[in-house]
């Protein structure tokens, strides 16, 4: 499953808001330097889909804030 992330590094609070079935927003404490929101966010993720985070992949957008995540 695909799903398109909008995220939003150096949050206060940790969260998901669901948009629609394939947009999210997610929210994280950790700064976009060294792929750290990036981890974060995979991480979050793997929570919120009940999965373990190596089944959740960047495919587009690492270095961006608007991403595309395949949920394996």
């Amino acid at each position: 499953m695909k799903i398109f992330v909008t995220v939003k590094p150096g949050a206060k609070h940790e969260e998901i808001k669901s948009i629609d079935g394939t947009h999210v927003t997610v929210s994280v404490h950790a700064l976009p330097h060294e792929g750290k929101a990036n981890e974060a966010v995979a991480k979050a993720l793997a929570e919120h889909f009940r999965v373990a985070p190596s089944r959740v992949r960047i495919v587009q957008g690492y270095a961006s804030r608007k991403k595309i995540v395949e949920i394996l």
